[in-house]
This record gives structure tokens, C-alpha cells and sequence, in this order.
């Protein structure tokens, strides 16, 4: 059997004695979150996608929603204390996070941002994020990842 390949993500869980399963599926490209629950049987507001975005400060921001909703840009950048802020281009993704598109987490990052989950993740034992790479999710407590990434948690859906 093949021994699991550990990635940035999984090492600072480790590190930070965080504990959490992973869960992996055969793809060889980006497919959506929405997708990814699906094929996984994970249900859609457990699971949760990595959005970046920069604001007019120039500064960067991890933002965590379930997959099937949109974020509020207006919401987001008040959660971060911003006027406004927009989402990176996806040819920007892995210079900026080491990460890349389908795979982004907002743990193990090149540098640690900013990161907002949205609110409903915050009575949740339980929830998946990416594991750092396309075809590993992360199953762990959303208590202890806003923890040990110095997050929180606030309302940054459309509604």
C-alpha cells in the first residue's frame, strides 16, 4: 500500500496537534467544491472552499464558505476592516498561496493571511476543507482550525 503523501496543510495540523481524517478522490484536474462534496458524499454546507482576495491595502485574505454559496464582497471586506476587496486572478493563485487551483487551504500557506469562515461553520463539530492539493480534503473542527490560524468567523455570504 502506498504510503500517504503528507502535504503543507497536514504538517501544520500535526504541528499544532489538530486532530483530522483525510479523504481522497481521483481527479486529475480542478473540478468545483460543489462537485467534490458530491463525489465524496459530503454534504454541501460541511463543505467548504478557499476563496483570496486582496484589498485596497494591498493585504491578503483567506475567506472560507460552504461550496454551494457565493461570497458577499461587501461583507468580506468589512470582516477584514477593508473598504473593498476583490478576489485574486486564477493564473495568481499559486504564486501567491503555493497552492494551487482546486487545492488551496488556507492552512500551509507561502505566508499565513488573514482568514474569515463563515459563521455557519462555527457551531459545526465537524467540516471539510481542501488538504492542501487537488484530490485530498481535510475533515477537522472549525474551532480548532480558526484557533490555530488566529481566524474567526462572521457572516460573508450573499444572502
Amino acid at each position: 500500500m502506498a504510503k500517504e503523501q503528507k502535504t503543507n496543510a497536514m504538517r501544520f495540523l500535526e504541528k499544532c496537534k489538530i486532530s483530522y481524517t483525510v479523504q481522497t478522490y481521483e481527479c486529475d484536474e480542478f473540478i468545483d467544491g460543489i462537485h467534490t462534496a458530491e463525489k465524496l458524499g459530503q454534504p454541501l454546507e460541511e463543505t467548504f472552499k478557499t476563496l483570496v482576495a486582496h484589498g485596497k491595502s494591498g493585504a491578503y485574505y483567506c475567506f472560507q464558505l460552504p461550496v454551494a454559496e457565493e461570497l458577499d464582497l461587501k461583507k468580506a471586506a468589512k470582516s477584514v476592516g477593508e473598504k473593498s476587496v476583490e478576489l485574486i486572478a486564477v493564473k495568481d493563485i499559486t504564486k501567491i498561496t503555493g497552492y494551487v487551483r482546486g487545492g488551496c487551504t488556507p492552512i500551509g500557506m507561502k505566508k499565513q493571511f488573514m482568514t474569515v469562515v463563515h459563521n455557519t461553520a462555527e457551531n459545526m463539530e465537524l467540516f471539510y476543507i481542501s488538504g492542501g492539493k487537488i484530490g485530498v480534503q481535510i475533515r477537522l473542527s472549525p474551532k480548532e482550525l480558526v484557533s490555530a490560524i488566529r481566524g474567526k468567523f462572521e457572516d460573508i455570504v450573499l444572502n
